[in-house]
């Protein structure tokens, strides 16, 4: 079976497609795989070094441009389903999946003229623009929260939970809390672009962090732009942290953190729930529908995690909220089972089970097909 999938912008709409790939594969290695993007996306950087295709399309954002900005991502629609159409027809695909972001629409609406067989996954608590926008194409929708489900044909929808990498669920699966380290180790970060508020928080607080946590391990991944400024700011300080712009093996560092400090889309969530880690969230205020807020809202509800806004969040706030976690063991282990206990760690096998039953192939529970 031929797949191809859109995704790509962000990490939040990347990593879960790659999450699916990576279960087809599982479910049958002779599968094959093809993504679609854009050069200006994370995808281009990160499926080279995932092992996978990817074929580049015209599409442009339009939710948060201005008159201009939402003009020419209208513009480029039709040649994106153009080109989309091609590759579609080029490659014999036998399903799409749309997991959001702006190169969606545009191949979903291909996967439409062509007949071929089309789902959506939403790993957001509210839907983002784009998959409302091409839900009427789709003969699948799976969705990671019941309150997404209320914004589509509920025929349609299935709600599965956000489709997390095996490394991440591996670790999951393994039986009982994971022992913390000494020094602790906290895991920084602000979704695959960083976030400039965060790492100005993080500078502003180290001081008194330090103080208090001496032999704190520090990881801080800072986004590209952001890089050489957070590192030059450490060794000001003269603290020693691994400054990174970018973290390509995300299960392996989140596995070793105590505590995380991150923002809060959906993938981040699965992610942190999956290894059963406690965090500080600082939820995106400019996301669309304020889906972040919501998702983090949903992790400190359950106890394992605490929100900071981002117009709460000061040096010492952030700096406060650290000491007080990592400086009770007792806190840290029961935050780390209350987010363990929020884990859905079989999405991808569900998905990956409704869309061969869509496509009218069999599916085998003991990994036959």
């Amino acid at each position: 079976m031929t797949v191809v999938i859109a995704a790509g912008g962000t990490g939040g709409h990347l990593y879960p497609a790659v999450a699916l790939a990576r279960e087809f594969l599982r479910r049958d290695s002779t599968n094959k795989i093809l993504f679609v993007g854009t050069k200006r996306g994370i995808e281009s950087k990160v499926l080279a070094h995932e092992g996978f295709e990817l074929a580049l399309i015209t599409a442009k954002p339009v939710m948060g441009k201005g008159p201009f900005g939402v003009l020419e991502g209208l513009l480029s629609l039709p040649i994106g389903v153009w080109q989309a159409r091609a590759i579609l027809r080029q490659r014999g695909a036998d399903l799409v999946i749309g997991v959001g972001g702006y190169t969606s629409p545009a191949v979903l609406t291909a996967a439409l003229l062509l007949g071929t067989p089309r789902v959506i996954v939403e790993p957001n608590a509210y839907p983002g623009m784009a998959n409302k926008v091409v839900a009427p194409f789709a003969q699948r929708i799976f969705v990671a929260f019941e309150s997404a489900a209320q914004e589509f044909d509920r025929e349609k929808v299935r709600v599965t939970g956000t489709p997390i990498r095996q490394e991440f669920v591996s670790q999951a699966d393994q039986s009982g809390a994971p022992a913390l380290h000494s020094p602790p180790r906290l895991l920084i970060f602000g979704g695959s672009q960083g976030a400039r508020a965060i790492n100005n928080a993080v500078l502003e607080g180290m001081p008194s962090l330090i103080k208090q946590v001496p032999n704190v391990a520090i990881t801080h991944q800072t986004g590209e732009m952001e890089y050489q400024r957070v590192r030059e700011g450490y060794e000001r300080l003269g603290v020693h942290a691994e400054v990174v712009p970018f973290l390509y093996d995300m299960p392996k560092v989140l596995r070793n953190a105590d505590l995380v400090v991150a923002r809060a889309g959906a993938m981040t969530i699965a992610e942190l729930t999956a290894c059963g880690k406690p965090a500080i969230l600082i939820p995106l205020p400019t996301a669309i529908y304020d889906h972040q807020m919501k998702n983090a809202r949903a992790m400190e509800a359950a106890g394992g995690a605490i929100v900071i806004s981002q117009a709460e969040l000061t040096g010492g706030r952030l700096s406060d909220s650290i000491v007080d976690i990592l400086s009770d063991p007792g806190r840290l282990r029961a935050m780390g089972a209350r987010s363990r206990a929020m884990r859905r760690i079989d999405a991808g096998e569900k998905i990956v089970r409704e869309c061969y039953v869509l496509v009218g192939e069999a599916y085998d529970d003991d990994g036959a097909v």
